[in-house]
């Protein structure tokens, strides 16, 4: 599974997808597509796509705008259950992207 996956699944399904950071952050990448660290004001001195590799939970928010009390649901999901959500195995590598070609 790679970045790119999770940020196409917050896409089509509008889902908020957080995983924690080895340095005790965590990525959030919301509805929008977009991975962001919260504080983080520099450039990082992490890989996101090496910390995705090595995570083992994920924090998934999904929208419920028919329910009114409750218009978000958050669930705690297995690398292996997100990464079914993406269609991507789990463990396999990375393979080379050329969507930018």
């Amino acid at each position: 599974m790679k970045l790119q996956d999770l940020r196409k699944l917050a896409i089509k399904q509008r889902l908020e997808i957080r995983f924690p950071l080895k340095n005790g952050q965590e990525c959030l990448i919301d509805r929008q597509g977009i991975a962001r660290v919260p504080g983080l004001d520099a450039a990082p001195s992490f890989n996101l796509e090496e910390e995705l590799a090595t995570t083992s939970g994920f924090l998934v928010d999904s929208l419920n705008p028919t329910d009114k009390k409750n218009p978000t649901t958050r669930r705690k999901m297995t690398a292996a259950e997100v990464s079914a959500m993406t269609g991507s195995p789990a463990g396999a590598p990375a393979a080379a992207d050329h969507d930018d070609e």
